[in-house]
């Protein structure tokens, strides 16, 4: 279990580097992860891509279709593969719960 320090509070990690309480998460949280990954500083269009992601996995309590995250967004089909160096990366910088081996599969790039 890895602990990152935020200003205010203590963000804590699973092994796999999943936000363990999603309600910690912030944009802030965000652009330190994904700094700390090598994605460097989030845009704009990043942040409203990791918004979306957040609050479809919150309508329907699982993962969305990506496609459909982007096309929420506003953005083309395949926008997670543009913004993010993979689907994996876009749901830990999003602050989601370890989605489980099958989803993290699903993940990959293909």
């Amino acid at each position: 279990m890895r602990v990152n320090q935020d200003s205010a509070v203590a963000a804590v990690f699973d092994p796999d580097g999943f936000l363990l309480d999603p309600t910690m998460w912030s944009e802030s949280l965000a652009d330190r992860i994904a700094r700390t990954d090598g994605i460097g500083e989030l845009n704009a269009q990043q942040l409203g891509l990791l918004h979306t992601l957040r609050r479809e996995f919150a309508r329907n309590g699982t993962i969305p279709a990506l496609n459909h995250v982007c096309h929420v967004s506003g953005e083309d089909a395949q926008c997670l593969h543009h913004l993010f160096p993979s689907p994996r990366e876009a749901w830990r910088v999003a602050g989601l719960p370890n989605p489980g081996e099958e989803a993290k599969a699903y993940f990959s790039p293909q």
